[in-house]
């Protein structure tokens, strides 16, 4: 089979021919893979600055956004049938007996640093043209949504953030918020990032009630601000506003969920938070020179206006789920939206342009012929 695979010891990325999928087990489900789309993480790993492949393989098949169809089961499989649409989860658990997270199928929470990730650490991804998975990682995703679900993947990512922010907020009376109101009513959210993360938060956070705005570099003229604007959001560019200047513009800002990477701003924004607010970090910072903060300042709010900072990673089937759910609603609201997030489908033959060259759009996607 056709695949793009990363040599880490060679520092080369190449499309190769992998070895065949094939069933070996009764749960598992052999799928054709559709669409998969491409990320900062891919890049990097393009980059040699993380990836592992399996043991005893020189390479690693890189791609964890997936959308495929299912062309065979295993006897005992019941979750999903031949012809139907799915998307597959990335993380799978540590073999470690004592770590409770694990063994209860929360393997986003592993506690040990073992698990193992398709496209990413240890296990081959899906850049390739079948792949072959057990069923409890494998999510149906309904048919209308053929042309947008490969974008399930990225905002299972601010799904996840939402859940762990209700649960959080649970410990105050984070209010107004009367019965039957969603999670962010009368609450103002700032995302920080203009890329697909971003713009899927800021979606989502809109579509759970909240007054969200979004806090990128470009100018108000890029796609990114028209494209915010469009699903009735404010975009605020960090090139003409500082994050005090932002804290003017939105008042109390009750939730920042990062979608960047970049420690400064970050940090920056941390500054002006309001009471009770919560910050959620998705980024990952590449390596760079060490950063000033006022630590003083950010300790002295944390502790004195009862915020809340967190991280979050990866992600259960649960916020697969909600994605599912929510991408239909979103399809609905602001269907000319969510396709523009898809910049363009390529075939596999183009990857050194779209994981080495410069980077263009807002989500590529390698299509499958």
């Amino acid at each position: 089979m056709k695949a793009i695979a990363v040599f880490p010891d060679e520092k080369k990325v190449r499309l190769i021919d992998h070895a065949p999928a094939k069933i070996m087990g009764p749960t598992q489900v052999k799928i054709r893979m559709l669409e998969v789309g491409v990320c900062g993480t891919d890049r990097d790993i393009c980059n040699f600055q993380y990836g592992a492949p399996p043991a005893n393989s020189p390479y690693l098949v890189i791609g964890h956004e997936s959308l495929g169809e299912v062309v065979d089961v295993g006897p005992e499989v019941s979750r999903v049938g031949v012809g139907d649409l799915v998307v597959l989860m990335v993380r799978r658990p540590c073999p470690h007996e004592d770590c409770f997270a694990c063994r209860n199928g929360r393997q986003d929470f592993c506690s040990t640093g073992d698990f193992t990730e398709r496209g990413i650490k240890e296990v081959h991804g899906f850049m390739t043209e079948f792949v072959v998975d057990s069923e409890e990682y494998v999510n149906r995703v309904p048919a209308n949504l053929r042309e947008v679900a490969i974008l399930t993947e990225p905002l299972t990512i601010a799904e996840k953030a939402l859940i762990e922010v209700r649960q959080v907020q649970e410990r105050l009376p984070w209010g107004p918020h009367p019965a039957g109101q969603p999670l962010g009513y009368c609450h103002k959210a700032v995302v920080l990032g203009a890329g697909p993360v971003g713009l899927l938060g800021a979606m989502v956070l809109l579509h759970a009630g909240f007054a969200t705005y979004v806090y990128s570099r470009g100018s108000l003229a890029s796609p990114e601000a028209a494209l915010v604007q469009s699903i009735g959001a404010v975009f605020i560019s960090s090139s003409t506003d500082s994050p005090a200047d932002l804290q003017k513009k939105v008042g109390q800002i009750d939730l920042v969920y990062e979608a960047t990477g970049a420690a400064q701003i970050s940090f920056e924004v941390m500054e002006v938070l309001g009471a009770n607010s919560v910050m959620v970090f998705t980024g990952i910072p590449g390596l760079k020179a060490p950063i000033a903060v006022d630590a003083d300042l950010i300790m002295r709010n944390l502790v004195l206006k009862n915020q809340i900072f967190f991280g979050t990673v990866n992600a259960n089937r649960a916020a697969f789920e909600y994605a599912i759910r929510d991408l239909g609603a979103l399809m609905e609201k602001w269907p000319q939206a969510v396709r523009s997030l898809i910049s363009g489908r390529y075939p596999l033959e183009s990857y050194e342009d779209i994981l080495l060259g410069p980077k263009k759009g807002i989500k590529n996607v390698f299509l499958f012929e």
